[in-house]
């Protein structure tokens, strides 16, 4: 068996996520509340109680994503989990970073508060949006935002095999929605974020998380992880604070990511945090090998896992 860590990023929040195991897991409480005292920040009531405005504002999403997904690995290394290869999507790349040990649990917390304030408080003005779109081919997309005329709009993130969700202004999206469902889209879904992100809209984003990685002391690899920016593994050469200031002005090649996953024998998928986006992804890629997809979201999900592993 070899085992992939997916973390997942923006979008996948939910109000309540992961209460069932911060109410049984002490250690997952320990994590809930280091994360309080790094940042000042009470995630665990904006997490459980809301309101979902307040826990989507970019700054609480980011770190109640990251808390909840940290506090499950803390169980797995309890059980003596480990991974062989671990990713995450945008976000979820900070939570590969520390789980690998690159940034260190209190620098990589704090990083991530910044991360998620620069993103929300230096954002151009604007009405931006971001919409994912189903059963289209990359090259559709891309041309299909190049037709866009009334605004800004770019791919963001290439998902999945026929799932790649672009970022722009509101109007713009719009526009691309229209022009996708021409070309026999699937589907278009808006998603829950609020920016224009990994786009150059985020220029400023970029500087600012620049100089702030700056601080930033930058560790050994533990364990491989693979780079959003071009979907492949960061080595230890790489120049990673310019990558991670890169990274939220540049698409996320998340099926390129997962490709490399299987390529190098993954067999195994576990997504570690709220919600089965990633699932979902991982289900699309093509593939003869007979793998297997987990999701630990709450104590049921945690246990199937649990059983698994140990059968």
């Amino acid at each position: 068996m070899k085992i992939g860590f997916l973390f997942p990023g923006q979008g996948s929040q939910s109000i309540g996520m992961g209460k069932d195991l911060y109410e049984k897991y002490e250690i997952v409480r320990n994590i809930y509340n280091e994360v309080k005292k790094l940042t000042g920040i009470n995630i665990a009531k904006i997490t459980f109680e809301g309101p979902e405005e307040l826990l989507n504002e970019t700054k609480n999403t980011q770190l109640a994503i990251l808390t909840m997904s940290l506090g499950i690995l803390e169980i797995l290394k309890q059980k003596n989990i480990k991974c062989d290869i671990q990713a995450g999507l945008s976000l979820g790349e900070y939570t590969a970073l520390i789980n690998s040990q690159v940034l260190s649990l209190d620098e990589g917390i704090k990083l991530v508060q910044k991360r998620g304030e620069y993103m929300q408080n230096l954002l151009p003005e604007g009405n931006w949006q971001m919409a994912a779109i189903l059963g289209l081919t990359d090259e559709q997309v891309e041309e299909i935002c190049k037709k866009v005329k009334c605004g800004f709009v770019k791919p963001a993130n290439y998902n999945t095999l026929g799932q790649v969700a672009i970022s722009g202004e509101e109007k713009a999206i719009k526009e691309a929605e229209i022009i996708a469902k021409e070309s026999d889209a699937k589907k278009v879904m808006i998603l829950k974020t609020a920016g224009p992100f990994h786009t150059e809209k985020l220029i400023e984003s970029s500087k600012a998380l620049r100089k702030e990685l700056e601080t930033i002391t930058i560790n050994k690899l533990e364990t491989k992880v693979i780079k959003n920016i071009d979907g492949e593994f960061y080595e230890n050469t790489d120049d990673i604070k310019d990558i991670l200031a890169k990274h939220i002005i540049n698409p996320v090649r998340f099926s390129k990511t997962l490709q490399n996953m299987l390529d190098n024998g993954i067999d195994t998928f576990i997504e570690i945090g709220p919600g089965k986006t990633l699932s979902g992804f991982v289900k699309r890629m093509k593939t003869e090998k007979n793998i297997q997809i987990f999701n630990i979201n709450d104590v049921i999900s945690l246990e199937k896992v649990l059983s698994f592993i140990n059968m």
